[in-house]
């Protein structure tokens, strides 16, 4: 059984045989500074300790390009504190120029996080694009796919070394999406994933605005199915896109907010991978 929206997914949605034609673009540093002006950072905020080491993440960028990796996409947390957006969590996506992982639907990524106000180290993560619906996925299977740079010692060849070392690991995590394909789910497992799937989205909340059947709804061909990596696949889009219309505990009519901060988004995706791996005993 799958749940499907017939009026989101159009039957003549090409094969996805082959990705590279839907590879990303890459991103110039002109570009990079206009949507995260944080990677260019002069120096730390004031309110970072003696032993922070202030590197610019445009030097981190810089590396990382000439090591091999190209930007492709870029992001920026909105700053409340006045004065704070020069300093913000930023995250970016690179493609490895040598792909490392070779699997019909997906590329893989290098995902990096940081922020120069003393809040955040360096993070490298192991990422998948499914060009198909644009969908930006973080993975972590142990020490597999995550790397943690402190802000000290050789930060840029750290994180140089990281990135080449979660490439590597890119097909272990190829080996995970192979064996969710052939993992079927029934109903009732489909069901229980995207209750998981809620709980975790509205963790600490009285009330869920949606229903886990809603989670379930395929936007597209290339969704229907019901193994492991098309629910997977198809809950995460609906958790971080949202749209999904619901109500409130007073019975107002609400749609289910996307989601904007880079700090939830890691959470929520690493949590919903965390879901899927449990489905095939990882």
């Amino acid at each position: 059984m799958t749940f499907f929206s017939s009026s989101l997914a159009s039957s003549s949605s090409p094969s996805f045989s082959t990705v590279s034609f839907a590879a990303r673009a890459s991103l110039s540093l002109q570009e990079v500074q206009r949507l995260a002006p944080a990677v260019f950072a002069e120096h730390a905020a004031d309110i970072t300790g003696p032993r922070y080491v202030f590197i610019s993440t445009r030097d981190i960028v810089t590396a990382l390009m000439e090591a091999g990796f190209e930007p492709t996409a870029v992001q920026q947390t909105r700053s409340r504190a006045p004065g704070n957006a020069g300093y913000a969590r930023h995250m970016l996506h690179f493609k490895p120029v040598v792909q490392a992982l070779s699997l019909d639907d997906v590329l893989g990524e290098i995902v990096l996080i940081n922020s120069h106000d003393g809040r955040s180290a360096y993070q490298l993560r192991a990422g998948l694009f499914r060009p198909v619906c644009t969908n930006g996925m973080l993975t972590a299977m142990g020490d597999v796919g995550f790397v943690h740079v402190s802000h000290r010692g050789n930060v840029v060849a750290n994180v140089v070394d990281a990135a080449q070392k979660i490439t590597r690991d890119l097909a272990q995590v190829g080996e995970a999406v192979a064996q969710m394909r052939l993992t079927m789910l029934t109903e009732a497992q489909q069901l229980d994933f995207a209750r998981e799937a809620l709980a975790l989205r509205f963790a600490g909340q009285d009330a869920v605005p949606v229903a886990p059947v809603q989670l379930l709804e395929r936007r597209r061909m290339a969704d229907v199915g019901d193994d492991v990596w098309r629910t997977f696949n198809t809950v995460q889009e609906h958790v971080l896109r949202g749209g999904l219309p619901g109500r409130t505990l007073r019975g107002r009519v609400m749609h289910m907010r996307g989601i904007r901060a880079i700090r939830e988004n890691v959470r929520l995706n690493t949590g919903l991978w965390d879901l899927a791996l449990r489905r095939i005993g990882r």
